[in-house]
C-alpha cells in the first residue's frame, strides 16, 4: 500500500515559488478507510529551516527558562545543544513560531475536510531523537487525548527524512475502524520508551507498514490508529518531527483531572487554540494550564531506561 498521495508544486531552482498541494476529497476518502494520509512537501524548504532554527533557541533558553533545560555553552553548535534534549512539551506556549505552525495552511486544509469546519488544537509536542534514542510501542493516541466523539487527529510534521534506520512511525492501516481502545500493559522491550504498550487488538506485526518521508511531509493520523516507531539506530543525526494534535471543536475535552465539582460529562479542557472556524464553546473562556517544558535524552523517555542508549544485539 503506498502512503504517498500527493506531490509537491515546487520549482527546486526557486524555493520562494514554493506552493503547498492541493488538498481534495479523494484524500480525505484515504484518511478515513486507511486512518491516515501522507501529504509529501506540505512544508516548504523555509518552513523546515524555521523549525530546526526555533528548536535550538528553545533547547538554549533564548525563549526563558524551561524545566528540564540542560545548561549550554556559547561556543556549543545547534546539534550538541538539541542532542541532550528528547521531547519539547507544549513549545507554542513559548514560541510564536511554533504557535502559527498549530496553523500551518495544509493543516487547517486537511483538517476542514477530515475532521469539521472547526477545528482546535490542544498539544504540540517536538521530538528531537537523536542517534541511539528508542522508539514508542504500539499505542493509540486516543488514550491519551479522550475526543468523546473520536475526533482527535495527529499532525506529524518531519523535520528530517524519516526512514526506517531513523525510527520512522510505522502505522497499523485501518486498525482505527474498530473504535476500540485496545488494553495497555508494561512491555519490558528496551527497545522502547516506558510508554506502556497496546496489545490484545485483531492485526498481526507484520500487517504494519513503515512511514517513510522527506523532511517537510505531514502525517495525519487518527487518535484510534495503532502506531509506533523504532529506535533511531543511525550512527548520527536526528529525526526530528514536530506533533501536534487537534480535534472538533464542537466536541468537549474532558482532559486531565475534573475540577472540583465538575462532572465528567461536562468537563472541557479549554487550553485550546483555535485554527480554523468558530469555537461553540468560546462563552466558557479560555485557560492557561499547560506549561512548556523539556524531556531530556538522559531518561531515554523515561526515567526507567536510565541513561539507555539503543544497541543492536542481533
Amino acid at each position: 500500500m503506498t502512503t504517498t498521495l500527493l506531490e509537491p508544486r515546487i520549482n527546486s531552482s526557486k524555493v520562494s515559488e514554493y506552493t503547498p498541494p492541493v488538498i481534495r476529497e479523494s484524500h480525505a476518502a484515504f484518511y478515513r478507510e486507511n486512518g491516515y494520509l501522507v501529504v509529501e512537501g506540505a512544508m516548504s524548504p523555509d518552513d523546515v529551516v524555521e523549525l530546526r532554527h526555533e528548536a535550538a533557541r528553545i533547547c538554549r533558553g533564548e525563549l526563558g527558562a524551561l524545566p528540564g533545560v540542560p545548561e549550554s555553552r556559547p561556543d556549543e553548535s545547534d546539534d550538541e545543544v538539541i542532542a541532550r534534549v528528547l521531547c519539547l512539551h507544549q513549545p507554542h506556549k513559548v514560541s510564536p513560531v511554533m504557535r502559527k505552525f498549530l496553523a500551518h495552511r495544509t493543516i487547517v486544509d486537511v483538517l476542514t475536510r477530515i475532521i469539521s469546519p472547526n477545528v482546535k488544537a490542544m498539544q504540540s509536542m517536538l521530538f528531537i531523537k537523536s542517534a541511539g534514542k528508542p522508539g514508542q510501542a504500539w499505542h493509540q493516541d486516543e488514550d491519551y487525548i479522550p475526543s468523546r466523539d473520536r475526533s482527535l487527529t495527529g499532525a506529524w510534521m518531519a523535520m528530517d527524512d524519516a526512514t526506517t534506520e531513523n525510527g520512522c512511525l510505522w502505522v497499523m492501516p485501518g486498525s482505527h475502524r474498530h473504535g476500540v481502545l485496545w488494553p495497555q500493559q508494561w512491555h519490558q522491550d528496551r527497545r522502547f520508551d516506558c510508554a506502556l504498550e497496546s496489545y490484545d487488538f485483531p492485526f498481526s506485526d507484520d500487517q504494519a507498514i513503515p512511514v517513510e518521508v522527506k523532511s517537510g511531509a505531514i502525517i495525519f493520523f487518527n487518535g484510534y490508529l495503532l502506531h509506533r516507531s523504532f529506535p533511531n539506530k543511525a550512527k548520527g543525526g536526528f529525526r526530528r518531527s514536530l506533533v501536534n494534535h487537534y480535534m472538533s471543536a464542537e466536541s468537549l475535552l474532558p482532559w486531565n483531572q475534573l475540577k472540583e465539582g465538575e462532572s465528567a460529562a461536562k468537563a472541557d479542557f479549554r487550553d485550546i487554540v483555535m485554527i480554523a472556524g468558530k469555537d461553540p464553546y468560546g462563552y466558557k473562556g479560555l485557560e492557561n494550564v499547560c506549561m512548556a517544558s523539556v524531556r531530556p535524552t538522559g531518561q531515554g523517555g523515561c526515567g526507567s531506561w536510565g541513561d539507555y542508549k539503543y544497541k543492536d544485539e542481533g
